[in-house]
């Protein structure tokens, strides 16, 4: 599950943006703005294919 609340709380107290700039921004441009607060180490480079196969298979998206 994506942690909106935490995400929310950076954009709107920490960058400060207004609700329809937040809602606005793709995850990549909020990404690069919070880069601006933390550094870089926010983004990182994709999933290798064998850890994401490993990422669906211990968070499934269906209940089983």
């Amino acid at each position: 599950m994506f942690p909106w609340r935490e995400v929310m709380s950076v954009g709107f107290g920490g960058l400060g943006l207004a609700p329809r700039d937040f809602w606005s921004m793709t995850l990549l441009e909020l990404s690069f703005a919070l880069s601006g607060l933390q550094g870089p180490h926010l983004i990182s480079t994709p999933l290798a294919k064998d850890e994401f196969n490993a990422l669906m298979m211990r968070y499934p998206d269906r209940a089983e």
